[in-house]
């Protein structure tokens, strides 16, 4: 039995590394786009290579994490999240010295493969660690310290990019892991799950990923219509079908197919899908448009994102109290509905756009949605699978919203009509901006629909979130498996 108490010096270092090693890939999900303007100037390029500097993350992010978690279980929870590290580390300091965007989107996809490794490890090791007298609070300051780390990230961000410049934007990556590893080896005790066995899945996380890879390459070259589009499309389509038939035949699947045999929870992940795509969709482009259209500094308009994910910060705990007493079916169906208003009052946030009166009100309606949805949502996907496939659900879900919204970054544009040039002109990014927001509106009302359609109080005595307190924007709360 693990028996770390959050009172001793080692309770509170294991806490004090696990938060400084998962809020360097939680950082590093928010702090970009507010760097994107100054990278595609200062590296010369167009809006497809920022759009890739955001989704080679993702992809690999969303295609591995399943699979860094397995390997945690395996060798060790604290092996595995120290490698994480040390490789984020080392991904973040490539990237800050990146002389061309080739070279920083390649260094940025190494990023997300150490991301996957440390981001699930950092709460398995908080549950393996401590006394069962004192996980809960432990997990509820995890949580707490992260969603602090996640709402500070865009301004952050920004301050950054106009001060030191973009490249300290990873560069600080360095410094932190260099922190976080000697206290990990001399502090947290090391866990592993004497229960887990057979094959890990890496060529179904090898085909997940490529299928993400290759049909997010399809959706940001589409402008060009060329046979190699239509390849890479087709390519993209058999991957994704090669591993829907690998998971169904492995006798140890990173995705069991059978998973989704429960209603409610493929029920949510449908909702998860459409939310996550209109959440990557609204933040990738309306840093832009703060910086592009608005004439903000990236310090200027990291700040002005703060109340989304302060309201989030603040207030999600309460709203899982809530839907506790309600039900998910309502928060699930009101969340997106006010999400969709606020993309709906985007469309006031032009040239000479004023904050308070035109920018605030649409990021603090958008803060109340997420505030109302996200953490019900969390509690869903626990409740619809038995209590021993829980991690497993919340790992799938947050895949799910993470692969989403690499889909909205990269097809978003195209629906709206961006050309490569559009970030380099203020006329063109928001007018092209003005046709995105109703989409994301629009795939936010079948997120709400489908939830109303669908979703169903959970049983009375079922799994509830250890991680109540989030400020996450890029995807729900991650949970792991209770240790034994």
């Amino acid at each position: 039995m693990p028996d770390v108490r959050l009172a001793s010096p080692q309770g509170r270092w294991t806490l004090f590394t696990t938060v400084l090693g998962s809020s360097m890939a939680m950082l590093d999900s928010t702090v970009v786009n507010v760097a994107l303007p100054r990278i595609g100037r200062d590296l010369d390029t167009d809006l497809a290579a920022l759009q890739w500097t955001v989704n080679a993350y993702m992809v690999t992010l969303a295609g591995l994490i399943l699979l860094g978690g397995s390997l945690g279980d395996r060798y060790g929870r604290r092996r595995i999240f120290l490698f994480g590290v040390v490789w984020f580390a080392a991904a973040s300091l490539l990237c800050g010295l990146a002389v061309n965007a080739v070279m920083l989107i390649a260094a940025r996809a190494l990023q997300g493969v150490g991301g996957a490794l440390l981001t699930p490890g950092s709460l398995a090791l908080i549950q393996a660690s401590f006394h069962p007298d004192d996980r809960s609070r432990a997990v509820g300051l995890w949580s707490g310290f992260g969603g602090i780390g996640a709402a500070v990230g865009p301004f952050l961000g920004g301050w950054l990019v106009t001060g030191p410049g973009w490249r300290w934007v990873f560069l600080l990556n360095v410094p932190l892991a260099l922190l976080c590893v000697p206290v990990a080896l001399r502090h947290v005790p090391e866990s592993a799950d004497e229960r887990a066995h057979g094959r890990f899945d890496v060529l179904g996380a090898a085909l997940g990923a490529l299928a993400l890879a290759l049909l997010t390459y399809a959706l940001i070259e589409a402008r060009a219509g060329s046979l190699a589009v239509a390849l890479t499309a087709a390519a993209g389509l058999a991957s994704a079908l090669a591993f829907v038939q690998v998971e169904r035949h492995r006798p140890d699947p990173m995705l069991p197919p059978d998973i989704f045999a429960s209603r409610q929870f493929t029920a949510v992940n449908l909702v998860t899908l459409c939310v996550y795509a209109a959440f990557g969709g609204f933040f990738f482009l309306t840093a832009l448009q703060l910086q592009v259209v608005v004439g903000y500094s990236p310090l200027a308009a990291g700040t002005a994102l703060l109340p989304t994910t302060a309201l989030m910060l603040l207030f999600s705990s309460r709203s899982g109290a809530l839907a506790d007493r309600t039900g998910p079916r309502l928060p699930l169906t009101v969340g997106p509905l006010l999400c969709a208003a606020a993309m709906l009052l985007m469309l006031r946030v032009g040239a000479g756009a004023d904050y308070p009166t035109d920018i605030l009100p649409a990021l603090l309606v958008m803060g109340a949605g997420m505030v109302t949805l996200v953490a019900p949502l969390t509690a869903t996907v626990l409740a619809s699978v038995d209590t021993a496939r829980a991690g497993l659900a919340s790992g799938i879900n947050n895949a799910a919203a993470r692969a989403a919204g690499l889909v909205a970054v990269a097809a978003l544009p195209l629906l709206a009509g961006m050309g490569p040039e559009a970030y380099r002109s203020a006329t063109a990014f928001d007018a092209a901006f003005d046709r995105a927001m109703p989409i994301c509106a629009w795939t936010l009302l079948l997120g709400s629909a489908l939830a109303f359609t669908l979703v169903r109080r959970p049983p009375p005595h079922c799994r509830r979130p250890e991680c109540r307190t989030h400020g996450n924007v890029t995807a729900p709360p991650l949970e792991s498996d209770r240790p034994a």
